[in-house]
């Protein structure tokens, strides 16, 4: 198992990890093209360069050289970063190559000497929330945006903290 930073050129790669993950949540809150066309269910490589290109980082999660999952990294500001597009591939969720990910992203934001690691997710999915929460997030305000049809949770890990949560990798 490797976490390897990604390149431009795995932009198809991590699109399609990160369409495929969401599959699930899409079918789950009714979410489609038309209501929700920003929905990581609905990825593409030219979202990935887009992301490359305001400076956002990739990192894929590798296995026997295959790629099982992806997060994105970006720096908000001096001790601010956000932690965006987690995906685990279906037939690997469960298995805490997510818990490895997240634990990656927050081990790179403390080296960037950044204080704080901030989330969105989709408020009704009580079952990421808490599992965001056993990993030491915690949740912030709740808001409303007019063109998305669900409200957004927000959750973040504060950096300085020095509660040490279990990074066994259970859950997703």
């Amino acid at each position: 198992m490797i976490i390897r930073i990604a390149s431009r050129k795995d932009a198809p790669l991590l699109a399609g990890i990160i369409c495929r993950a969401n599959k699930k949540i899409a079918r789950q809150f009714g979410l489609t093209q038309e209501n929700s066309p920003k929905h990581p269910s609905f990825c593409t490589q030219d979202w990935i360069l887009s992301d490359f290109n305001r400076g956002e980082q990739y990192f894929l999660y590798e296995t026997a050289g295959k790629a099982l999952g992806c997060v994105a990294y970006e720096s908000a500001e001096e001790s601010l970063a956000f932690l965006n597009r987690l995906a685990v591939l279906p037939d690997f969720q469960g298995k805490g190559i997510g818990t490895k990910l997240i634990f990656h992203i927050i081990d790179h934001a403390r080296a960037q000497g950044k204080t704080r690691l901030s989330i969105g997710i989709i408020a009704a999915n009580d079952r990421l929330k808490n599992w965001y929460e056993t990993l030491g997030f915690i949740p912030l305000e709740i808001k409303k945006f007019k063109h998305l049809p669900f409200d957004v949770q927000f959750m973040a890990y504060h950096l300085e903290d020095v509660i040490k949560p279990d990074r066994s990798g259970q859950g997703f």
